[in-house]
């Protein structure tokens, strides 16, 4: 298996893309590279993984951050993961641009209002993040919560998609 690398300038740093046959199976901020290879390394061994040029994902990225805020909504992704972290992921996909959620409606709408815990845990190991939108979830009291990019590049988005005034 071919894994192919792009990489894309943002406002709040460069974004590492890598995509399988099957989608994308790695969204990162390349100041955590090293995250990412060891989620490559873990989940896709010794995989030779090539550089590209523009990808069509590249490019819809780069209108999400034109501000095309839906580009991203068709991309295949290929994240791995148990049934349940699955099972999040694609509850974070149903949630549109330009609004948020908070852990426990997250938990609720997967079925499970118990499992807040497990909910943020799934949400912290999103290998796809942006297009997988975990930065789109938020403490039931308001506060911005965590973001694995980093909490400043977490409020670039929420603001960016017009969730955050300040």
């Amino acid at each position: 298996m071919n894994l192919k690398l792009t990489e894309v300038d943002s406002p709040v740093g460069r974004i590492v893309v890598v995509e399988s046959p099957d989608g994308v199976c790695a969204l990162e901020f390349d100041a955590h590279r090293d995250r990412l290879e060891k989620t490559l390394r873990k989940r896709f061994g010794d995989a030779p993984v090539r550089q590209q040029g523009t990808t069509d994902t590249a490019a819809r990225l780069r209108r999400y951050l034109g501000g095309r805020l839906d580009a991203l909504d068709s991309i295949r992704v290929d994240t791995g993961g148990t049934p349940f972290q699955r099972q999040v992921w694609a509850a974070l996909r149903a949630i549109p641009a330009g609004e948020t959620r908070s852990y426990a409606e997250m938990a609720r709408a997967v079925g499970r209002p118990s499992a807040v815990r497990a909910v943020a845990r799934a949400n912290a190991t999103n290998p796809v993040s942006i297009i997988v939108p975990c930065h789109r979830v938020v403490r039931s009291d308001g506060g911005i919560g965590g973001y694995g990019g980093g909490v400043s590049r977490k409020r670039w988005l929420l603001k960016h998609e017009g969730c955050l005034l300040m």
